[in-house]
């Protein structure tokens, strides 16, 4: 949904693509933008607006905790920590891969049950509006991650 990363949005669009890290300065206001942009794309009743901060909650924190493991892997480069993964214990990475996926799971479902009473209310055309954000989105997170040759934080 309108979930995707501002790192993976900031990669895809900004002219500085290979330079420095964006900074949380740099993410906090691609987030702000991009939330801006859902919500204007949506144009919300008077009476939707009380569905809205729960969501952006929502938005923010998947964010945050993404740009939390991006940062932990760019951290783990740095210091050669992911040339000893061979030789690593493969039942430990398992283990905190699956301590990954439980975060972003718990932060996914935070975000849907956020979206569910807001959704059960939108027009028609509002549907279709947030269906065609989602999809550009989704597409700029895919070409992201296929510009960059490297995989989604999924393999963190």
């Amino acid at each position: 949904m309108m979930t995707t990363s501002s790192l993976a949005f900031a990669a895809e669009t900004s002219p500085t693509v290979g330079a420095a890290s964006p900074s949380a300065a740099d993410l906090k206001s691609l987030t702000d933008m991009r939330i801006g942009i859902v919500k204007a794309a949506l144009q919300l009743t008077p009476d939707q607006e009380k569905y809205w901060p729960a969501i952006e909650d929502a938005i923010r924190t998947r964010a945050k905790n993404r740009q939390a493991r991006l940062e932990r892997i760019a951290e783990l480069h740095e210091n050669g920590a992911m040339d000893g993964l061979n030789d690593g214990n493969p039942v430990e990475m398992m283990q905190r891969r699956a301590d990954r996926l439980i975060q972003r799971g718990t932060d996914l479902k935070k975000l849907s049950d956020a979206w569910e009473p807001l959704y059960k209310t939108l027009s028609d055309d509002q549907k279709r509006r947030m269906a065609f954000v989602s999809f550009a989105v989704m597409r700029g997170m895919r070409n992201a991650i296929e510009q960059h040759g490297g995989p989604e934080d999924e393999d963190e």
